[in-house]
């Protein structure tokens, strides 16, 4: 079996939502996304955050594949967008109103009011309701990084994968809280 017919096997399998068909196509052209995008920004940072967009945003468009192109193409091209949106946003510039203005200071009471500290539990209640929704597997990891606080690196090591699907997992998994809360 050719490598290209492994590749269209494992694009049918990750189009009817198989978890095991995306590891194996983000492992399989995660370099090739990175460095291009690291030869595009010259920041490891920013080429990997890029890197993990674009395989989110591929396996949420993977239905729309077109099988007539190359996928590592079609990779090629959500990246440079990706990039280019980046770009957009870094060149957008805030310029207060009040410019020539003296500075004010304010002594600011940064402690939450017991109202506040009310209304953050129920907010924390809420949230973990919505996680609850989410597959498993998502609220494993979820639960890893923003309530045990470990990182990318920690996280992989436990539940046994590799860093670059621990990032993805978790992209993924915010996607779909976000969506979850909105249509609450």
């Amino acid at each position: 079996m050719s490598e290209k017919s492994d590749i269209s096997l494992l694009i049918i399998e990750a189009q009817k939502g198989n978890q095991k068909a995306f590891n194996s196509l983000l492992n399989t052209y995660w370099k090739d996304i990175y460095h291009f995008q690291f030869k595009k920004c010259n920041n490891e940072d920013e080429a990997e955050d890029i890197t993990i967009k674009t395989f989110a945003r591929a396996f949420d468009k993977i239905s729309s594949f077109n099988t007539n192109y190359k996928f590592k193409t079609w990779l090629y091209t959500i990246s440079n967008n990706l990039y280019i949106d980046h770009l957009r946003k870094q060149k957008t510039e805030t310029v207060s109103i009040h410019k020539n203005s003296p500075d004010i200071h304010r002594i600011i009471d940064e402690e939450p009011s017991p109202a506040d500290q009310l209304i953050q539990q129920q907010n924390l209640a809420q949230l973990k309701a919505f996680i609850r929704v989410l597959k498993p597997h998502y609220q494993e990891v979820i639960n890893l990084r923003y309530f045990q606080e470990l990182s990318y690196k920690e996280i992989a090591e436990k539940i046994e994968e590799p860093m670059n699907n621990v990032k993805v997992k978790l992209l993924r998994a915010r996607k779909l809280l976000a969506e979850i809360i909105k249509n609450k």
